[in-house]
């Protein structure tokens, strides 16, 4: 308990002296891991919950960027105003998907599932293919580009949303796990499926559940990406492992760890960045913080 005390008092030094000397670094950081944490929280549901790891995680994210490309395109319907309609196709969407591809296997071993989910992934990147074509397509919205200015330094202030997003999906998430029926018994079926089971919860249903709104909740986060990245059909794919290492950083089950890591992830990464001549080194610190992670949880638990 001690080491885990002055591991987090480090952390926090960390990131106030990265807030000193590379403010930029800082709040450019805390935007995109917010972005991260918000992406990754469907999937650690899905792992939590179902014990399912799914390789077509970041394609729900490309194929609601494409949804809301064409909301927008063709329509003209605002970004921030599509999840109206994409997080309701999205549920369909991972409804369908569970039912005809999934549901059946999940008795069989983990490998069958992890093929599975990696065929719906290319199926899914293939389609985007040859529907979309690989031409990069963009949203221009002019809020998009807007700057603020914090403590003299000027930002992007459309990335925040992220943040004030993410905020809202976590505290979302715990209340329903905690105060309704469904969501206790949702936790129940992570903890213990057999037991939920013979206590009178219907875990086919949890599981059908988990699996399509994590579906809904990815289409929430491609929504607000798609003003701030190009779509094309491969880009929802490193979201997949960036989002499964999030979760293997906090521990299952550990939502609030989730969003920390990811934040973590995000200030590591643009603090690298800004160091002349260190931009492409970027993607590595990924795996550094990704390891010193893991190696930090197992020293906290053998001490224990």
């Amino acid at each position: 308990m001690k080491k885990n005390f002055v591991g987090y008092a480090v952390l926090a030094i960390a990131l106030f002296l990265i807030a000193l000397l590379r403010p930029y670094a800082f709040f450019y950081g805390v935007q995109r891991g917010s972005l991260y944490g918000l992406v990754a929280l469907p999937l650690a549901l899905i792992l939590g919950i179902v014990g399912l790891l799914n390789l077509a995680h970041g394609e729900f994210l490309t194929l609601s960027l494409y949804m809301t490309y064409l909301l927008f395109n063709e329509w003209g319907m605002d970004p921030l105003s599509s999840p109206v309609l994409t997080v309701p196709l999205l549920l369909v969407v991972g409804l369908l998907i569970y039912k005809l591809v999934i549901e059946r296997s999940l008795k069989t071993h983990h490998l069958n599932l992890l093929l599975l989910t990696f065929g719906v992934s290319i199926v899914m990147v293939e389609s985007f293919n040859i529907w979309w074509t690989s031409r990069p397509r963009n949203i221009y919205v002019p809020y998009a580009s807007t700057s603020v200015n914090i403590f003299g330094v000027y930002v992007g202030g459309y990335e925040f949303i992220y943040t004030i997003v993410v905020v809202l999906v976590l505290a979302g998430l715990l209340l329903f796990l905690k105060k309704t029926r469904l969501g206790q018994a949702t936790y129940a079926v992570g903890q213990n499926p057999k037991g939920a089971a013979i206590v009178g919860i219907n875990v086919k249903f949890v599981y059908a559940f988990v699996f399509s709104l994590a579906a809904g909740l990815v289409a929430l986060a491609g929504a607000l990406l798609s003003v701030r990245s190009s779509i094309f059909p491969h880009v929802g794919g490193p979201f997949t492992m960036k989002s499964f290492s999030l979760t293997a950083m906090a521990g299952l089950g550990n939502l609030p760890g989730i969003v920390l890591a990811g934040i973590v992830l995000g200030i590591a990464e643009e603090f690298v960045k800004s160091i002349p001549g260190y931009t492409g080194w970027a993607d590595l610190v990924f795996f550094v913080v990704l390891i010193a992670a893991i190696v930090f949880r197992a020293f906290g638990r053998r001490e224990g």
